[in-house]
């Protein structure tokens, strides 16, 4: 399997000008596939926020080391490979627009790099279209919504064609709404375009439909599996003060009263087909 991202005995520490550093992590070893769709899970300050902004060497590691598509972040002449390989969409789709028309937006960095003007169009275009966008190309990004906002700006890293994606709680400010639009785009970028897709969050259901779901507490990998593993560990995720997705929740207070269902039932249909199976058996 060919890794995307790997992290080997991996430490990093915050440095403080009168202070002694502050540790997020140390010693950490992660590897992640091509192609696949990881969500990173946990609370504000457990890590994982700044785990992903060594994904395109943003951060470095203060010890071990960190490849992306095999280059070592920590080699300066490989930094332009690395951004160009790993997108970062982060939380506030305000700090990525620059411009005062979407799609003058979306073209910035390929401007910058001075890509010919019809592969510009061409790569616009298909990202726009990718996101649901395109209609709205000429409009001021300033008098889009929330989710709107954050599509456009998924639409500018994705115009780079980069190789693995990854959004750092790109719904944290966002209501439901929004929130439901941007986790469906994320969902079809690795089968549309095959990009690998990490996103970094604390909702439990924005991890359901991804290939693997790791989660962090105090700087540490405590569980690293299938969402449908992961969040049958009800009582693990209690103790470090995550919640479950809903399914699972009412699953595991039936199983307290004595009921016996499956904890891995993740989506309404299944939740409601295992409760009815148990209430109904055949």
């Amino acid at each position: 399997m060919d890794h995307a991202i790997e992290v080997i005995d991996a430490s990093f520490s915050y440095e403080q000008t009168e202070a002694e550093p502050v540790k997020v992590f140390e010693h950490l070893d992660l590897s992640i596939e091509q192609g696949h769709f990881v969500v990173i899970l946990g609370h504000n300050g457990c890590g994982k926020s700044t785990l992903a902004k060594h994904f395109n060497a943003i951060l470095l590691p203060s010890g071990g080391t960190l490849y992306v598509y095999g280059m070592d972040t920590k080699n300066d002449r490989d930094l332009i490979p690395i951004r160009r390989s790993v997108g970062m969409v982060f939380q506030n789709p305000d700090n990525q627009i620059v411009s005062n028309v979407v799609e003058e937006d979306v073209a910035f960095a390929l401007e910058n790099l001075g890509f010919p003007t019809e592969e510009i169009r061409e790569r616009v275009d298909a990202a726009l279209n990718a996101v649901g966008m395109l209609e709205f190309r000429r409009h001021a990004p300033h008098r889009l919504s929330g989710g709107q906002k954050q599509r456009v700006a998924i639409a500018g890293v994705l115009a780079m064609r980069p190789q693995c994606i990854v959004l750092d709680e790109p719904t944290a400010m966002l209501d439901p709404v929004g929130r439901k639009e941007v986790i469906e785009i994320i969902r079809e970028l690795g089968e549309k375009f095959g990009v690998t897709v990490v996103l970094i969050t604390h909702h439990m259901r924005e991890a359901v439909n991804a290939d693997r779901v790791i989660v962090m507490n105090g700087g540490e990998i405590i569980a690293d599996d299938t969402p449908k593993r992961v969040f049958a560990q009800v009582e693990l995720l209690r103790s470090v003060g995550l919640a479950v997705p809903e399914t699972t929740e009412l699953l595991y207070a039936l199983n307290q009263e004595g009921w016996d269902l499956p904890l891995d039932a993740l989506s309404v249909e299944d939740c409601a087909r295992a409760i009815y199976s148990a209430v109904c058996p055949a």
